[in-house]
């Protein structure tokens, strides 16, 4: 087949599942990664035959879309915050929700470099290491500490953390059994909150090829990891300090109340307009 051929029937072959700009994308992401030619050569090389070894994988690429397995985990990275990650099945592809937490923590976070040129930040629950890299880019100085419960999404942290050149402290620990070991200026996190009862509204090509363990409570209680960061931000947290969250977009409000004690706290929605973030001062 040539090149302009199979660009035609890969494309067709995706429509059930995909629009036709989201195929077309598909096929010019993976037709550069296979075969090496740019899109630009793909139209200037279209009715060039593929190499039938190109061609292999492609059909191989193209059968595993059709199975509803995320092209990010098929291409083994994706790109967040401008920047290229690399993830797998261990951890949660990065939404663009996060993009907008960071955002406003980056924000926050410059201000209260005037109190402190290196503050302390830890991460719960880190996945594939997104939020500590992309924050040890814009402060370099920081101290930063992440944790996560799985071994292997912790292999993939350090992978980026080593990939963009990162100093980071990685820990396994199991946050909601475990304290704090000291204190920290900045406590961030996107902790898994999808309550039991929401599982069936979540699409099958989350729930059957994304970590369990990062997206749902590991409880009855969608909040319990709001919970224990709360508690733990009396004898974890500095005066002064920080804390961002990413949360249920359908329990804000109740997550809010658990940080009523703070001298502020804010629910914060996110270009949707969705209750999505918790903005808090100790």
């Amino acid at each position: 087949m040539t090149i302009l051929e199979f660009k035609k029937y890969f494309r067709s072959e995706l429509l059930p599942l995909y629009n036709e700009p989201e195929s077309a994308f598909l096929y010019t992401i993976f037709a550069e990664k296979i075969t090496g030619f740019e899109p630009k050569h793909q139209r200037r090389f279209s009715h060039q035959q593929l190499l039938i070894s190109d061609e292999q994988e492609l059909v191989n690429i193209l059968a595993e879309l059709k199975s509803g397995k995320p092209y990010q985990h098929i291409l083994g990275e994706t790109e967040f915050y401008g920047m290229k990650f690399f993830l797998n099945e261990n951890v949660l592809i990065p939404r663009p929700e996060t993009e907008e937490l960071l955002e406003f923590a980056i924000e926050k976070i410059q201000n209260f470099k005037l109190q402190t040129s290196n503050p302390k930040i830890i991460d719960i629950g880190t996945g594939s290491g997104i939020i500590p890299v992309v924050l040890k880019k814009h402060f370099p100085d920081a101290d930063i500490s992440a944790i996560d419960i799985s071994a292997k999404a912790l292999e993939i942290a350090q992978k980026n953390a080593d990939f963009h050149q990162t100093k980071i402290r990685f820990i396994r620990k199991d946050f909601l059994k475990e304290d704090l070991e000291e204190k920290f200026d900045i406590i961030i996190s996107n902790p898994p909150y999808i309550g039991i009862d929401e599982r069936s509204e979540i699409a099958d090509s989350v729930k059957e090829f994304e970590p369990e363990i990062a997206l749902f409570s590991p409880t009855s209680n969608p909040l319990v990891f709001y919970e224990k960061i709360a508690k733990d931000s009396e004898n974890y947290l500095s005066e002064n300090g920080l804390i961002f969250l990413e949360i249920n977009q359908k329990l804000g409000k109740e997550t809010l109340e658990l940080f009523k004690k703070f001298s502020q706290s804010l629910l914060l929605k996110d270009i949707s307009g969705n209750d999505r973030m918790i903005f808090a001062t100790k």
